[in-house]
């Protein structure tokens, strides 16, 4: 008889160091957790753990969900922080004037807020500036904003339910068989694209009519 294994006492997994063998990244773990031990603020270890996580929990966050949180009341003349790659959003015009604190910034997100005069730090920079967090916000961006997770939930068709089926792909329409259709060029079957088909065919009439005529010239000799 098997004994049945309670599976609620189980020790859930945790990340203690990055999986990254990026030196960089790991130069700031080590900076952050000696920060977080001896300092002792929930910032630093708040930090320390976003570091630690997988890049699937460290979702980019776009620039014009930045500044929307950044808007909000209580948050002027603070230094927004993000543990994770800040993108460009074409949508925004204007960037207003910011602090900025963030693991990776793209090419395209750094004109927009070099041109308005913000500033953009390191975690080593910050860990300077201000020791405690003091005067900082902590962003992240969505972390269930991938196209997977449209498809978790509620089995699809059941009542209340949202997620989004897995279909196969759609055939062909009936109206037009597919021996009519033109199929497309492969590496090993040029030919079946009618445009290269066209080529090849007048090619050959080339050919034939260069043989008639080398023909007609040894009978005349």
């Amino acid at each position: 008889m098997g004994v049945n294994i309670h599976h609620n006492k189980d020790c859930k997994f945790r990340h203690n160091e990055p999986k990254s063998q990026d030196i960089y990244l790991r130069l700031l773990v080590k900076l952050y957790r000696f920060l977080a031990r001896r300092t002792n603020s929930t910032f630093k270890q708040i930090v320390l753990k976003r570091l630690f996580m997988s890049r699937t929990n460290r979702p980019p966050l776009s620039l014009s969900r930045m500044i929307g949180k950044m808007k909000l009341p209580g948050r002027e003349n603070k230094t927004a922080v993000v543990v994770r790659t800040i993108t460009d959003d074409m949508h925004i015009q204007e960037v207003p004037k910011l602090k900025v604190c963030a693991l990776c910034v793209t090419s395209r997100a750094h004109r927009p807020i070099f041109k308005a005069g913000d500033k953009i730090l390191t975690f080593d920079q910050l860990a300077l500036d201000s020791r405690k967090g003091c005067g900082t916000v902590l962003l992240s961006g969505p972390r269930k904003g991938r196209e997977v997770y449209w498809h978790f939930s509620k089995a699809p068709g059941t009542p209340h339910s949202h997620t989004k089926p897995y279909v196969a792909p759609r055939a062909r329409s009936s109206s037009v068989p597919e021996a009519d259709m033109p199929a497309e060029a492969t590496k090993t079957n040029p030919g079946s694209c009618p445009v290269i088909k066209k080529l090849m065919d007048s090619e050959k009439k080339k050919r034939k009519e260069k043989k008639k005529s080398s023909y007609f010239l040894i009978f005349q000799r």
